[in-house]
């Protein structure tokens, strides 16, 4: 049986990750403490402003906040007194030679063995190369060899499977719940933790450390790869003048294939699979592995956020400079402000390089454009999508939000001077576009 300690969890990492775990243990009726460094993001969380849009985010936290459920701290102590549970959910950017940056994750660990004096198990919420469960560990008993103490740690594997804009619903509804461990302690304590989330006792999957870590890693590759594949076939289409919306029903229906993550478009972006990707691949030569299909997942992407300019230029003929764009869409995906290696920042810096401006609307990036660009000449961010269309030439979609799915095409007729809509999304039928008397340029839809 495991004790009212079981209830308790800290969260070492108060961003995104961190936060839709602590607040989903909370909502389950655990006490959570979450941890961070930063004094500023502590006090906002303290009074329920939440940094990053997540759907139903806020509302988790400021019920749990008010429930004293869920409570924040910058004393790495407290955290570690009052978790059985110590859950590492720090970020791991790119390093320049494309491996994951463990600082941060190491920096939790040695926080941890610096204040840890009974059992606890140490999880590994972050995305981080296989092998990484050995450094953490070895970190926090070095901390605790400085100290001359003697304290028993389990350290586990418990990567997220979480979609941007979906985070709540994927962790409270859970696909899987990968558990690495290698003592059947840390597993079983694991399965008490998240029983409320697998009431059917059909979602935890447990395993040793190295492939719950390679799982992870393994999962945001094949999507990518899906992805790659699609957006590959869709520019093959182009030259055959083949549609790949009807190649993507052929080829999804088939059960073995499926529909999801076959859609062409501008190329994938986001925290995650750009990335892993890269990490991956680089853990593999640091084994000396040549990952030869990442290499090409990442190659075609990263063509890919260049294949709407590169269809401006063709219809415009090289000739940007002075054009005005509407742009619909600067989030790498629906439901999330996330702008981190969005196909959009690609094509607005190509776009202003060949000297055209930019008139840009998104549901809920604009703050965040407005961050990175904020000195940015021949920019210009608008209150709606039809305002952005104001005085633009053309239009180019590169998010596909709902309110982008069934426009006003005799208004955008009316408003665009070129009559021209170049889509990244593949949203609309070429054939009721034209009907409005609008060029229309898309992924992969016969030859363009």
């Amino acid at each position: 049986m495991v004790g009212l300690d079981a209830m308790k969890l800290s969260i070492f990492g108060s961003s995104y990750v961190g936060l839709v775990t602590g607040a989903c243990m909370a909502e389950m009726g655990n006490h959570v403490v979450c941890y961070d460094f930063d004094a500023e993001k502590i006090e906002c969380l303290r009074s329920g402003m939440v940094p990053i849009y997540e759907p139903n985010l806020d509302v988790y936290i400021k019920r749990n906040i008010e429930s004293h459920r869920l409570e924040f701290t910058t004393d790495a102590k407290k955290a570690v007194d009052h978790g059985l549970f110590l859950f590492i959910s720090v970020g791991t950017p790119s390093n320049e030679d494309r491996s994951a940056d463990l600082q941060y994750v190491l920096a939790a660990a040695r926080a941890i063995g610096e204040n840890m004096n009974d059992y606890r198990i140490i999880v590994n919420k972050s995305t981080v190369p296989v092998g990484t469960a050995d450094r953490v560990a070895a970190e926090v008993q070095a901390a605790l060899d400085l100290r001359g103490i003697e304290v028993e740690l389990d350290v586990v594997s418990n990567p997220e499977f979480l979609k941007e804009g979906m985070a709540i619903s994927d962790f409270m509804n859970p696909s899987r719940i990968i558990i690495g461990a290698d003592k059947p302690r840390a597993i079983e304590l694991m399965k008490s933790l998240y029983e409320p989330f697998d009431r059917n006792h059909d979602r935890i999957i447990s395993m040793d450390i190295l492939s719950a870590e390679l799982t992870k890693y393994a999962a945001n590759a094949m999507l990518a790869t899906k992805i790659s594949f699609m957006n590959e076939l869709a520019n093959m289409a182009e030259h055959f003048g083949a549609d790949i919306e009807q190649v993507r029903l052929g080829i999804g229906s088939d059960p073995r294939i499926g529909y999801h993550f076959i859609h062409p478009g501008a190329g994938y972006g986001g925290s995650c699979f750009p990335k892993d990707v890269q990490a991956l691949t680089k853990s593999a030569a640091d084994s000396g592995y040549d990952a030869v299909l990442l290499k090409a997942v990442e190659e075609v992407n990263l063509r890919q956020k260049h294949r709407i300019v590169e269809k401006l230029h063709k219809h415009y003929g090289g000739k940007l400079n002075g054009k005005t764009i509407a742009l619909w869409g600067l989030s790498f995906k629906p439901q999330t402000d996330d702008m981190r290696a969005a196909p959009s920042r690609v094509i607005m810096e190509e776009m202003w390089e060949a000297g055209a401006n930019i008139r840009a609307y998104d549901p809920e990036a604009m703050g965040e454009a407005n961050r990175i660009y904020v000195y940015q000449k021949g920019l210009e961010l608008c209150d709606t999508a039809y305002n952005a269309v104001e005085g633009s030439d053309a239009l180019v979609i590169i998010t596909e939000w709902q309110e982008f799915r069934s426009p006003d095409f005799e208004l955008l007729k009316n408003k665009l001077s070129d009559n021209v809509i170049f889509d990244g999304r593949n949203l609309y039928e070429p054939e009721t576009v034209e009907y409005f008397g609008l060029q229309y340029y898309a992924i992969g839809r016969g030859r363009s």
